[in-house]
């Protein structure tokens, strides 16, 4: 029923338009609600733990930071006080600082110190429902104690072992994605920016900002390099799960080619490091063995872009590693190209189907990438912290993760087995000597990163023991440290004989 009114007209019906505001009015609220629910709920945890959050700040000024121990218990970060009863960090080793960082009243926080910040300084509980409840508390802050996963020994170790190289070392667990050493060199006391005395942090600190060898990078988890002939690995896998080629595959045109050269799309791939093959046409295992770059480039031309870009893609390239720490993404290509998996044409192809070209990795990326062979093709999320442990709120243990499988078993038992004979068999000891361990099935592959120009090529080496059970996966770096790996392949294999024994494994 209309009204009417002066002049004969009438008004419109005011229901319809009650109910269109009304509607609009619930998706408003509707809105707000979301909103307030994903930042209280959804968001909440990871704000609270954030370094510039004011509680978190007002908590490190009120109370102690947790202890940072490693797997054995050994404390790597405590706290004393100044002589105005003031808390400051104290670090026990230089090895670490790479990893744990700092906490620093003039510098701020990095590495462990700020990825945790909010736990250390009891400002988050392990406890999801702990965390929602402690606002009812008198006294809210629990700081809590982080253990890592890491070994001090191994760490020292690696370190030491590096010696006055760039470089970096990583070891993890292939079965849990325990990292057991996360060594960067040259490395710092983080202990010296850290101290009291502000002159001499502030100079500390200047002067490692200007240090041409850049300890402050942690070049384990965001240095990026060549891989070189590591990257074959990826390469096998991916071309071994696509079916493009089997253990059998050889190509006609590979023994002619090590002489005269490869010629694709005329640009010429050289290869002169085995003439003690002859004239044999390789297959996948004696390839790995001898490291064939011609092999290597004409598999990845057969597998094709696509599928090796895809490979790549579930081992993490592309994208920042999930991680406790900061990780840079390593990189197939720099990609644009219309050739697949971003490539700009068959010479990119077949030149990074051996690790050179436009790829780009970090050590942890090519330390997974062994993990992933030793764990029957599946990855497992790297991790650095095993527990968080709080006065209040008890102990919350951190459980392995699977990132998923890369291929399938049989795959990755295919190139494990070729792995162990570049590391064992007649020819593979010339390119890995000193990386076998002695009475230990070892796998590993070194590589040559070449640079141009005529400085020395990075050294490689991945690798993991045993090869029949593997319980140790690494991943070496050494910059400028020659052809063959040969600077890295024997510290490799020192230093999984001593995470073994460290292990009590062997």
């Amino acid at each position: 029923m209309s009204l009417l009114i002066p002049g004969g007209s009438s008004r419109r019906p005011v229901g319809p338009s009650i109910a269109r505001v009304g509607l609009a009015l619930a998706i408003a609220f509707g809105a707000l609600a979301a909103g307030a629910g994903y930042w209280q709920v959804v968001r909440s945890a990871p704000l609270s733990a954030a370094a510039d959050n004011p509680a978190v700040q007002a908590a490190a000024r009120k109370s102690p930071r947790g202890l940072i121990v490693d797997r054995e218990g050994t404390t790597l970060a405590t706290n004393r006080r100044d002589e105005n009863d003031e808390t400051y960090r104290v670090y026990a080793d230089p090895s670490m600082s790479t990893v744990i960082g700092y906490s620093s009243r003039q510098f701020g926080s990095a590495g462990l110190e700020r990825a945790y910040d909010g736990q250390l300084v009891g400002a988050v509980r392990p406890d999801p429902v702990a965390d929602l409840l402690k606002k009812f508390e008198s006294d809210p802050f629990d700081p809590l104690k982080l253990t890592l996963t890491l070994s001090l020994k191994l760490q020292k170790a690696a370190v030491r072992a590096l010696g006055d190289d760039r470089g970096a070392v990583v070891m993890l667990d292939p079965r849990n994605g325990e990292v057991l050493a996360l060594a960067s060199t040259p490395t710092f006391d983080a202990s010296e920016i850290t101290q009291p005395d502000t002159r001499a942090a502030i100079a500390a600190f200047n002067e490692l900002r200007e240090d041409s060898g850049r300890p402050l990078l942690p070049r384990a988890t965001q240095g990026l390099y060549v891989p070189g002939s590591v990257f074959k690995i990826v390469t096998a896998l991916a071309a071994l799960d696509s079916g493009s080629v089997t253990t059998s595959t050889t190509f006609s045109q590979q023994p002619k080619a090590e002489e005269t050269g490869l010629l694709v799309s005329g640009f010429r791939i050289r290869d002169g490091h085995h003439p003690f093959t002859g004239s044999r046409a390789l297959d996948f295992e004696e390839a790995t063995e001898v490291s064939c770059n011609i092999w290597y480039a004409l598999a990845g031309l057969r597998t094709g872009g696509e599928a090796l870009a895809a490979t790549a893609g579930r081992l993490g390239f592309g994208l920042p590693i999930p991680f406790d720490l900061t990780t840079s993404a390593s990189q197939l290509t720099n990609g644009g190209g219309n050739f697949g998996g971003g490539f700009k044409d068959q010479v990119e192809l077949a030149n990074a189907s051996y690790g050179q070209a436009e790829t780009l990795v970090t050590p942890l990326q090519m330390a997974l990438v062994a993990a992933t062979v030793a764990n029957d093709g599946v990855l497992m999320q790297p991790r650095l912290v095993s527990s968080l442990t709080g006065k209040k709120s008890g102990t919350r243990t951190v459980t392995p993760e699977r990132l998923g499988e890369v291929v399938a078993p049989g795959v990755a038992d295919d190139v494990r087995r070729a792995m162990e004979r570049a590391v064992e068999g007649q020819y593979g000891r010339l390119f890995t000597a000193g990386a076998a361990v002695p009475g230990v099935p070892t796998a590993g592959k070194s590589g040559t990163a070449e640079l141009g120009g005529s400085g020395e090529p990075h050294s490689w080496f991945i690798g993991f023991a045993p090869a029949d059970n593997p319980v140790v996966a690494i991943a070496v770096l050494v910059e400028r440290g020659g052809r063959g790996g040969e600077r890295a392949a024997p510290l490799g294999g020192d230093m999984l004989k001593l995470a073994l024994d460290t292990l009590n494994r062997r």
